[in-house]
């Protein structure tokens, strides 16, 4: 069995472990039933997109689809698994409650700001209690823990999903980039929630180690992405943590200015101003 049939039959078990049929599976990630199917039988490929949704959708993490093991070897670093992240088929029926309550809870702290977010709230918004939430997350401290364990998730299963097929270091870092984008949608209300989270760190020392954690895996899947350029001939033989640490540096900074509405700040000008320091810092004199 292939490396694709084997992530069909993948999906197949994540259908059949999940309440309701086919169907009610591609309702939920937002595909249409005839383009899943065609997906599953071999006459279309899931594309990226498709891949995090399902992952997202069923628990599992876009590097087991794929790879069959969360921890299997991939263009990016591994996270740490989410709180309720479930690999085996057979537990991810018993994870929707939470599933749900948590991505909730992410897009209204992402859209609201986490302390303009009560776990009343949250409730309301799921259509449950607030004993419910409590059931899951004791403190809204825990809520914010699995928010952003939630986004290293999500930006984890993208990137994969994205990237497995690039091999070349440049194109993957330029593609990294632009995932990082602070764009409308899904990737602003990512960097909303980190902006939170390094507030509330800054604040609350004992937070540090999960923020230190979560924000190692991006910091080491640039690294790993430079020093592989370099392997491949295509970036300059400089110090590779260096250029890590000044790449993520610039990309945390433009994104702050492009969400607090600093004049002048854009996307556009983001993108430009990241192509630049790639060009002159890590490609230039390969």
């Amino acid at each position: 069995m292939d490396e694709t049939e084997q992530l069909r039959e993948r999906v197949r078990q994540l259908i059949q472990s999940m309440p309701g049929a086919q169907r009610e599976f591609a309702a939920a990630i937002g595909l249409d039933q005839t383009k899943l199917s065609k997906a599953l039988n071999g006459t279309r490929r899931f594309s990226p997109h498709e891949l995090v949704r399902v992952a997202e959708y069923s628990g599992v993490t876009v590097n087991w689809l794929l790879n069959g093991s969360d921890d299997a070897k991939t263009v990016t670093a591994v996270p740490a698994p989410a709180a309720g992240t479930a690999s085996d088929p057979d537990d991810l029926a018993h994870s929707e409650p939470r599933r749900r309550i948590l991505e909730t809870a992410w897009q209204l702290i992402a859209e609201r700001g986490y302390h303009r977010v009560r776990i009343a709230d949250i409730a309301q918004a799921c259509g449950t209690s607030t004993a419910a939430i409590h059931y899951h997350f004791p403190t809204k401290t825990e809520v914010l823990d699995e928010a952003l364990r939630r986004n290293v998730k999500l930006a984890f299963d993208r990137q994969v999903a994205e990237l497995h097929a690039v091999p070349g270091a440049h194109d993957r870092l330029l593609k990294l980039v632009e995932l990082q984008l602070p764009t409308e949608g899904l990737l602003r209300a990512e960097w909303s929630v980190w902006l939170q989270v390094w507030n509330e760190v800054a604040l609350d020392p004992r937070l540090r180690s999960l923020y230190t954690d979560s924000y190692d895996r991006w910091y080491q899947t640039i690294l790993m992405t430079i020093r592989t350029g370099q392997e491949q001939g295509v970036f300059r033989l400089a110090d590779p943590e260096a250029a890590t640490a000044q790449l993520t540096a610039l990309i945390d900074g433009l994104g702050i200015q492009v969400l607090t509405g600093r004049p002048g700040s854009t996307v556009g000008a983001m993108r430009a101003h990241l192509h630049d320091f790639i060009d002159r810092s890590i490609v230039q004199g390969a």
